[in-house]
């Protein structure tokens, strides 16, 4: 893997990618940045977790006109998780850049909140197709000035049916626009829309499977009757710091998450059923260590870049082997190994069969065999508190963090994940803590003002 600082790259950027401890480059980095730093269109294939996000927003960020406050660059994701990630992402790679203005515009949120922000301009834009085409039909989003366009995750937008409105935005864009096509695959329908819209591209192509002795995947048999209780055996007999559980729809993913509640392993369910603020509140509070386990449908197969994810359970094999690549990609991501167990019931050995196809491996299933009674999975170390106040009320994480170690009440190391919204800022902290910082937070001022403090429990 070759160094950053091997690019063509401002001195600023490579000292903010070397303080983040981004050294060597990833094959789709390698691959894509110096293409995409020359203007060229890209159509780019990259397994999950391979760190295309840098890519191409590091690509954008050294094109990007400061002084010139009009949308320069808009970022097209197929949901609002994915949208949020790649939002914080951007900002983490653009610290090196002052007075930068991103905005992240997708559904579940206020229109005329966004259309205000807009009224003032901003420089990068990250949004779904949907919220996107409404802002420039009402005329509140221009993209008269637009540099590049990113489509990621495009086959997940496809699949999704977002299509039209993909070629409703491209109308709107200047003739001239670069365009960047991000996909863990090239389905048919993903070829046919690079015909369509890309110009002359570079294609790319880096790893699109997981290495087995990456992620090691299991297999269970077992009777759909039997799946509850031998998936709460499994995780009590493991010492999980995070783990994923899939399943296949919004009824199961909420009957799966009581039951492991029922017995004592405290978990939170992510489904399309949620509403805006509750699913950005579960996201928080499993990215930061406050909860140790994840019930999830495919809303949070893609776009959920979770640091550390022990293993991912599959409670329902997912119906398309691709799904089952993606979501298992949550765990073993950057090198670090990582753990797979899946489920299966009588009838579903076919699943396997192609998933071994698709991998070229020989997986083999084996019976699900109860552990003793000893509990090793324990409660998170990590508690999180949120205020009523974030970055629209020019809130800082320095200032959060400050308020809390002041005068050495809260040591620095027991504070951990600060991420801000627009009007909250979630906070985790070490558990034996958290009483102590809901009492500085709730009774003490930020920036000259008391906030609203919330303990998530």
């Amino acid at each position: 893997m070759k160094p950053f600082k091997t690019l063509k790259l401002s001195a600023d950027m490579l000292k903010n990618l070397n303080d983040l401890n981004f050294i060597n480059m990833t094959s789709i980095q390698e691959m894509s940045i110096p293409y995409i730093l020359d203007g060229r269109d890209l159509l780019a294939q990259a397994k999950t977790g391979s760190g295309k996000t840098a890519a191409f927003g590091i690509g954008l960020l050294e094109k990007l006109n400061v002084q010139k406050f009009r949308v320069q660059f808009l970022i097209l994701c197929p949901t609002r998780e994915l949208a949020e990630q790649v939002s914080g992402e951007i900002r983490r790679l653009a610290r090196f850049k002052h007075n930068i203005k991103l905005l992240n515009l997708t559904g579940g949120l206020p229109l005329y909140k966004q259309e205000h922000s807009l009224s003032h301009e901003a420089h990068i834009v990250v949004g779904t197709p949907g919220r996107i085409t409404k802002l420039l039909e009402r005329g509140s989003l221009i993209l008269e000035d637009l540099v590049s366009i990113v489509l990621d995750e495009a086959d997940r937008m496809l699949d999704m049916g977002f299509i039209d409105q993909i070629h409703e935005i491209i109308q709107y864009t200047p003739g001239s626009v670069q365009t960047l096509c991000y996909s863990a695959t090239f389905s048919d329908s993903v070829k046919k829309l690079a015909q369509e819209i890309l110009r002359d591209p570079i294609e790319v192509v880096t790893e699109t499977h997981h290495n087995s002795n990456t992620i090691k995947q299991h297999f269970f048999s077992c009777s759909k009757s039997e799946k509850e209780e031998n998936l709460g055996d499994l995780i009590k007999s493991h010492s999980f710091d995070s783990i994923i559980i899939f399943c296949n729809t919004k009824d199961t993913c909420r009957r799966v998450a009581s039951s492991l509640n029922k017995k004592g392993l405290k978990c939170l369910s992510l489904h399309g059923d949620l509403e805006q603020k509750d699913r950005t509140e579960v996201i928080v509070k499993f990215s930061n260590g406050s909860c140790r386990i994840l019930v999830a449908t495919d809303v949070a197969a893609r776009g959920l870049d979770i640091k550390n994810l022990s293993a991912v359970i599959n409670y329902e094999l997912p119906f398309e082997t691709e799904t089952y690549i993606h979501r298992i990609g949550r765990t073993g991501r950057a090198g670090d190994d990582g753990l797979a167990y899946s489920f299966l019931v009588p009838g579903e050995e076919f699943r396997l069969s192609d998933i071994n196809q698709n991998q070229n491996s020989e997986l083999q299933t084996v019976n699900y065999t109860i552990n003793d009674n000893t509990t090793l999975f324990s409660e998170p170390d990590m508690v999180t508190i949120s205020i009523n106040g974030g970055r629209k009320n020019k809130i800082s994480a320095g200032d959060v963090l400050g308020a809390l170690t002041s005068n050495q009440a809260i040591p620095g190391t027991d504070i951990g994940k600060i991420d801000r919204m627009d009007y909250l800022t979630f906070i985790a902290v070490k558990r034996s803590y958290a009483e102590k910082a809901y009492k500085i937070l709730s009774e003490g001022l930020i920036k000259g003002r008391e906030f609203k403090v919330i303990i998530h429990k």
